[in-house]
């Protein structure tokens, strides 16, 4: 035969990792041979291991078990009971009884019931000796026999035995093996991701002239599509006639399950065409992983036009059909509409199993819609569909993610009076909940209750909770975190790491972030990119610019190339310095690096520049980022407006703005208050300020109120007084002013208090904390 797996192989080489899913939705089918009689020769009967110790009683051990059968029982009634039998050792042992019993004689399928039932839990010798009995007994073995050991090794990893089988057969029990033998090993074994094993065993294959059908050619194809080797996937497809075989929807559905992996859909959909070309039945399982590669890849209204032409031609919708569509849209944010397909399952008579409910809260979970997902829930209770532990979950991680972590608790606590057991996932989300609402000192305690309940925090427990140990800067308890992972084994990863070093940095102890840095090579913890990102930037934050300059160069060495953060960290520091020439070496370093400035660098450059004085070089640079098709920020517009109004040139600084506003991001709030101040106190016409400041309130932004009091005092001066008092009510009505406070502030102003009535502006504005209104 001209093929050969092995040319493919050398040309196309497999790349080293191979830790791939199957890619297609269905193992080749195999079908048995004809039972084959063989002539054994006498040897001596051994009871296998299992029985050994027990041989003695085994009349007595299976009492129960045995009164189920009649005392004339046949091998079905036998074969019936061993089948339901869940305990592989007690099975044996029933076996091991009745073979005993002088009217009965185990058949075929006792026999190879026992040896799953033994190659489940692993017992290969036992196996053996019971192929060895059945010789004995000239049981008249098939070919499918072997398989069981074949897909018994493979279940423990066991490849080089399962290869081994093949000798067996023909040494120890005269079968050659053909090739539904060949064809069961190589799928096992490309399953097992052992793909060089592959090509031996194919090689082998073709050695001893044993003939390749089309399963064969789809489980080689499958293995070269399971390493990205489309191209000669298709080749060996192609080749197929050449040897007598005609692909089939196997074939052609493994090559589009690989397209679809790849994220290559139009690929996929050409090896469609080429399938309908040439006439090849389709089933739901092509129509279905179509569908399913649309919504991978976040095209779900072609999804859900595919399907409504396919139904057109006849085809109809199955489980897998709905849940696929179901699970597609809320992957994309429709959840809401993934329930009119719901209401089409229903319609179509499909009750949606557990899988189904869990997308749809999950995906309801994510777009906010809390209340529809417990409404869910209810369904599924209604409908006789038992939730599971990832149902529950969802809902409570659901619910913390709304900020209704009490609510979420009080559900853990019903469900737990119900006998729900909450697990790690159950704590992890309430804990991280409680966390992000500020509830910190209840989170704890509630680690506490998870440890004393004996439910094992995990890495993420520790990390939600060091991380928030690091933003309130309690730095020695988030030690001691790390310290309780350590005794309790826990494993620790380099996010746990990076959120201490961040959490020193930001604390300005780098010396304790150096010690952790370093701990991170004595514990085996592989440092990465942000690693070293994080570290240089709290070096650079503390003027220690050359260690982080000896830092980067290490990273360099560990294989970790530098990125556009690390650059900016230390162009930061030079820029805060004013030291512009080595700013610019550092943007020329970067290019140099193949490392392209991004808008950071350049907002990061031009504030250095404004800073040094040099506003008409950072004006040309902000030009020349605008030739090159960068959408600017506010953070690079920012700094040339505020240099500008400081030399008193509002004109060209609110033009400035104007333009960020027309051609850029839209400002932000530091934008607002940099225009603001510069106008209320560039002695320009009144009411431009006035006008402007109505205007930053409609999109959301309170004036600062040292800014707005300099407006104030002009308004006063010129006697605009009302206008004063509408600016003074829009302020209080963005601020959301409680009604007493509203009225206080009106009866000042209405008895000409502008002076009391500012102050407790003010005063109200700062007790809300303002700078969270408009400070960056």
């Amino acid at each position: 035969m001209a093929f050969s797996f092995s040319s493919f192989l050398k040309c196309h080489p497999w790349p080293q990792s191979q830790n791939l899913p199957n890619p297609i939705p269905f193992s080749p089918s195999f079908h048995s041979p004809k039972p084959v009689s063989l002539p054994f020769s006498t040897r001596q009967e051994r009871v296998p291991s299992v029985l050994a110790s027990n041989s003695s009683s085994v009349s007595t051990v299976f009492p129960s078990k045995a009164k189920e059968l009649l005392p004339e029982f046949t091998p079905k009634q036998l074969l019936e009971i061993l089948r339901k039998e869940n305990d592989e050792t007690s099975a044996f042992h029933l076996f091991e009884w009745a073979s005993k019993q002088p009217h009965f004689t185990p058949t075929l399928s006792i026999y190879e019931e026992i040896l799953r039932k033994l190659g489940n839990v692993g017992s290969f010798d036992s196996m053996r000796r019971v192929l060895d009995d059945m010789k004995k007994l000239q049981v008249e073995f098939v070919e499918g026999t072997f398989f069981i050991f074949i897909e018994s090794y493979a279940k423990f990893d066991l490849y080089d035995e399962a290869i081994g089988v093949l000798d067996m057969m023909w040494k120890d029990f005269g079968m050659k093996p053909g090739t539904f033998s060949y064809n069961l090993l190589l799928n096992v074994l490309v399953d097992g991701n052992k793909l060089k094993l592959v090509e031996n065993v194919h090689s082998r294959m073709l050695d001893e002239g044993v003939k390749a059908d089309v399963s064969t050619f789809n489980i080689l194809i499958k293995a070269l599509c399971k390493t990205h080797q489309i191209r000669p996937a298709i080749l060996m497809m192609e080749e197929m006639p050449v040897h007598g075989l005609v692909p089939d929807e196997k074939t052609f559905t493994t090559i589009m399950q690989g397209y679809i992996e790849e994220g290559n859909l139009d690929g996929a959909l050409r090896i469609r065409d080429q399938m309908v070309a040439a006439k090849c039945p389709a089933s739901n399982i092509t129509v279905n992983l179509l569908i399913h590669g649309y919504c991978k890849e976040g095209r779900i209204d072609e999804a859900l036009n595919f399907v409504q032409d396919m139904c057109s031609r006849g085809f109809s919708p199955d489980q897998f059909t709905f849940n696929t569509l179901i699970n597609g849209l809320c992957k994309a944010g429709h959840a809401v509409q993934a329930l009119d397909i719901l209401d089409l399952m229903l319609q179509d008579g499909f009750d949606p199993d557990v899988y189904t409910y869990n997308i749809l809260i999950s995906g309801l979970g994510e777009v906010g819609e809390v209340q529809e997902a417990i409404e869910l829930l209810n369904q599924m209770l209604v409908r006789d569909c038992s939730p599971n532990t990832v149902t529950y979950n969802t809902i409570i991680s659901a619910l913390c993610r709304e900020n209704q972590v009490q609510e979420a608790t009080e559900f853990a606590r019903v469900l737990t009076s119900k006998g729900f057991l909450p697990d790690v996932c159950t704590f992890n989300s309430l804990i991280q909940g409680l966390c992000f609402t500020g509830k910190f000192n209840v989170a704890m305690e509630l680690f506490e209750e998870m440890k004393n309940k004996g439910c094992e925090p995990d890495e993420f427990t520790y990390n939600i909770l060091i991380d928030c140990l690091c933003a309130k800067r309690r730095l020695g308890e988030a030690m001691n975190l790390l310290k309780d992972m350590e005794s309790s084994g826990c494993a620790r990863s380099v996010i746990t790491y990076n959120t201490l070093i961040d959490g020193f940095c930001k604390g300005k102890k780098i010396e304790e972030a150096e010690e952790i840095f370093d701990q991170m090579e004595l514990h085996g913890i592989s440092r990465n990119l942000v690693t070293y990102n994080t570290l240089i930037d709290g070096l650079c934050k503390s003027r220690r610019v050359e260690e982080a300059a000896q830092l980067m160069d290490q990273m360099i060495l560990e294989g970790l190339m530098p990125d556009k953060f690390t650059f900016n960290s230390i162009l930061s520091h030079f820029c805060r310095a004013g030291d512009i020439k080595k700013a610019a070496d550092i943007v020329q370093t970067m290019t140099s690096n193949g490392c392209e400035p991004d808008i950071v660098t350049y907002g990061t450059l031009i504030q250095g520049l404004c800073k040094a004085g040099r506003v008409e070089v950072a004006s040309r640079l902000l030009r020349s980022i605008q030739m090159k098709g960068m959408v600017l920020t506010p953070q690079a517009y920012n700094p040339v407006i505020q240099a500008l109004f400081r030399r008193w040139r509002t004109k060209e600084a609110v033009r400035l703005f104007r333009e960020m506003e027309e051609t850029a991001n839209p400002p932000d709030a530091f934008s607002y208050k940099i225009v603001f101040r510069g106008i209320s106190s560039g002695g320009g016409p009144i009411q431009e300020a006035v006008d402007f400041s109505i205007e930053m309130m409609e999109k959301g932004h309170i004036p600062e109120f040292s800014s707005f009091y300099n407006l104030a005092e002009g308004l006063y001066s010129l006697s605009m007084e009302g206008t004063l008092i509408k600016l003074v009510g829009m302020i209080m009505k963005k601020a959301n002013f409680s009604d007493s406070e509203v009225t206080m502030i009106k009866g000042f102003l209405k008895i000409r208090k502008y002076q009391d009535a500012l102050a407790t502006l003010d005063r109200v504005l700062n007790s809300r904390n303002p700078k969270r209104t408009y400070w960056d």
